[in-house]
């Protein structure tokens, strides 16, 4: 696999609860979906970025007209086409209501005949036509993730009482996420930075599947019901990748070395990186801070744990450093430290810059 990003490229996201504190932004469902809220709320988020940390590459003073919250770490519509009820708050992210069917069912084409796409596809249609393109793209979670929102923690009973039925339910799921990507892309041309925002910076388009729900499996149950996705995803998009926020990503690092064409890892805080490197030389290793111990930590320790994470990783053009849902209590001066640990790590020794 080439090279396939800049050396260290690196960003944040903020909570919404961040967000509602200091620029009194609210998340109801016209946030998501009412087309003039879209960009106007979405040029407002860049808007602040870009007086607070523009020195360091964040933000613009652009209005785009964004499909979806590409500031926002948030899986909630395919949940919502598959029959979840999604509550909208002021000063959170949406929330998914599990479904708990009886036993998963999955129907990918009432999925897209819903009410959720259908408005989905409207407000893409109405962006369109206004501003003459669209941009961004809306998280779609993962088949584990989707699975559990729809039939709760039964489902781990059911991969071992019923394991072929789960395996065709699982197919349906694949089939809705890759219908839902190629539609995406074929609007936008991305469809992930709405799950991790260090994909942008990439050359290629990243497809980018959540597996933060696979904390809760073995490897033994990913190989038999979830790798022949990633491994059929990774020959059908250009440049795939698996998103992994929990804190033992190293479980898994054999089982991805399987996946022919993986380009991007995200790598949860608490990862073993030199694990990681070791199964994955030619992987982009997209390596995550733990936003909760962050708030705690002091400029210093900051940068001196970014210094160790990227050597851990060894390579420094298959490497990005990454914070996501910083809450409303991190400070200026830490979210600065690590746009300048990670400049410091730069050859030219620039501090800041994305």
């Amino acid at each position: 696999m080439s090279k396939i990003g800049p050396i260290y490229p690196v960003d944040i996201v903020l909570a919404p609860e961040w967000w509602h504190r200091h620029t009194g932004l609210t998340f109801d469902r016209d946030f998501f979906y009412h087309p003039a809220r879209r960009v106007e709320a979405e040029a407002k988020m860049e808007r602040v970025l870009y007086e607070r940390w523009g020195q360091h590459g964040l933000g613009s003073k652009e209005s785009r007209p964004e499909v979806g919250p590409i500031h926002l770490a948030a899986g909630y519509l395919l949940q919502e086409m598959l029959g979840c009820r999604v509550e909208y708050r002021d000063g959170h992210p949406p929330q998914v209501i599990p479904a708990h069917q009886e036993r998963l069912r999955v129907d990918p084409d009432a999925a897209f005949a819903s009410k959720a796409f259908k408005t989905f596809e409207m407000l893409c249609d109405h962006l369109e036509q206004r501003h003459g393109y669209v941009t961004g793209d809306v998280n779609f979670a993962g088949i584990l993730n989707i699975a559990l929102d729809l039939r709760g923690q039964d489902l781990f009973i059911d991969m071992y009482t019923d394991p072929e039925h789960v395996r065709r339910e699982f197919a349906k799921i694949a089939q809705v996420i890759t219908r839902f990507v190629d539609f995406v892309m074929a609007r936008t041309g991305t469809s992930s930075i709405s799950v991790n925002r260090n994909v942008r910076h990439l050359r290629e388009p990243v497809v980018l599947h959540s597996e933060c729900t696979h904390t809760m499996i073995s490897e033994r149950d990913y190989e038999r019901f979830l790798l022949e996705y990633d491994v059929q995803w990774s020959r059908r998009y250009p440049a795939f990748g698996v998103h992994y926020c929990g804190p033992d990503p190293h479980r898994y690092a054999a089982s991805y070395a399987r996946i022919p064409s993986l380009h991007f890892v995200d790598v949860g805080a608490g990862g073993d990186v030199g694990v990681m490197r070791d199964h994955l030389p030619a992987t982009f290793l997209n390596l995550r801070l733990d936003p909760v111990r962050l708030r705690e930590q002091s400029p210093e320790r900051i940068k001196q744990m970014i210094g160790e994470l990227a050597q851990a990783s060894r390579d420094p053009t298959l490497t990005g450093i990454c914070c996501i849902n910083m809450d409303d209590t991190v400070t200026d001066e830490r979210i600065d430290a690590i746009f300048e640990a990670v400049g410091n790590l730069r050859p030219d020794a620039k501090a800041g810059g994305a």
